[in-house]
């Protein structure tokens, strides 16, 4: 079947992000289609981002869009992160209702019906799910994302609720408006908070993965928990304008103790007391430089401008596709234009095996846009 300009968007499009999931891709494939079938038929596209993957998680996602036609894949130039990714498959994604989930199935995808029928019943623009239990997680990492949680929650300017990921089923206004937010460092959970609208939860039992190992190890966690409290609230630089000030109470306390001793013929002796207030306020200085400079970095990656993705090929029903190096800046709609156009004029010419990253990047020539 092929697009034309005047089809319609489809009533759901799933977005899922993968990194090295090639094990599970066809699983949950099978999975997420089945979900979409039972509660719209035929009426929907399943959005598969390769975000850099280093196994044969592209060449997989290949052959499911050239065995079923409502899959689309999108292939990254290189590895920008969960969050970009996201973003790449909601810049793709057409449907009136967009389900974002992880490919690792920790996310039952069954759940669809379930988002759908309280989106209705509560006339609800995005319902989020909140994990009731999680499968399959160390201790560790249960209390740290409890505390993360919670921490934020009390920093954060947008309310955020406790518990929840990226796994979500968003009406298309909402999708739109996350299109047209320029940020570079990118917490999307956070971003549709600030955007509005009615917003509900529907809690779920949290599984373990399917298959492979998870991509955030305790150092992506660290820095993808800075970009969250440093997109979303501004009191860490409160927080160092208080530790100044508290810093400069206990230097006069320090230099009235001093006087006093002095005044009484006292002499303070050794020199401990003197080492443990020059490290004291150096510390207190570094930590005060260190919060300027995660917010200063994040001007700079902003004043940059660079493009939040940038896409190698895209392919569905056995095709591929070009697209302009501009397309992650475009607004939602002319987003939407560009890819109905892409896909309209595309003509079909030999395909290279594939054998890692080709050196032909694209298959197919869309008219005019590869050039």
């Amino acid at each position: 079947m092929r697009f034309r300009l005047d089809d319609p968007r489809p009533e759901i499009s799933v977005v899922a992000p993968c990194f090295n999931e090639a094990a599970g891709l066809a699983e949950f494939h099978r999975r997420a289609a089945a979900a979409c079938e039972r509660v719209c038929r035929e009426d929907y596209e399943i959005v598969l981002v390769d975000d850099g993957s280093s196994d044969r998680t592209w060449p997989t996602i290949r052959d499911l869009a050239a065995q079923h036609r409502n899959v689309v894949g999108v292939r990254l130039m290189r590895n920008h992160g969960h969050q970009a990714a996201a973003s790449a498959g909601l810049a793709f994604a057409r449907g009136e209702r967009v389900l974002l989930i992880d490919a690792d199935l920790q996310d039952p995808p069954e759940l669809l019906a379930a988002m759908m029928h309280a989106m209705d019943e509560e006339d609800a623009d995005v319902v989020f799910g909140q994990r009731a239990a999680r499968e399959g997680e160390t201790v560790f990492k249960r209390a740290s994302a409890a505390a993360f949680y919670r921490l934020l929650s009390r920093l954060a300017a947008a309310p955020i609720p406790a518990d929840v990921g990226d796994f979500r089923l968003m009406r298309r206004r909402i999708v739109d408006a996350l299109a047209v937010m320029p940020e570079q460092q990118r917490f999307l959970r956070g971003m549709v908070s600030w955007v509005g609208g009615r917003q509900i939860a529907l809690r779920y039992e949290r599984h373990a993965r399917h298959s492979g190992a998870s991509g955030y190890p305790l150092a992506k966690m660290v820095r993808f928990a800075i970009d969250a409290i440093t997109g979303f609230s501004t009191v860490p630089l409160r927080l160092a304008t208080w530790l100044g000030f508290g810093a400069c109470l206990v230097a006069f306390g320090l230099f009235a103790a001093t006087l006093w001793l002095w005044a009484n013929d006292r002499t303070v002796v050794g020199w401990s007391s003197i080492v443990a207030c020059v490290v004291f306020f150096g510390a207190v200085q570094l930590i005060v430089l260190g919060i300027l400079g995660e917010y200063v970095g994040r001007l700079f990656q902003e004043a940059k401008r660079r493009p939040l993705f940038l896409v190698d090929r895209v392919e569905t029903e056995g095709r591929s596709y070009a697209l302009p190096p501009d397309f992650a800046a475009l607004g939602p709609e002319a987003r939407h234009k560009v890819w109905k156009a892409t896909r309209a004029t595309a003509t079909r010419v030999a395909r290279p095996a594939e054998s890692g990253r080709s050196a032909r990047p694209l298959d197919l020539v869309a008219g005019g846009l590869a050039e």
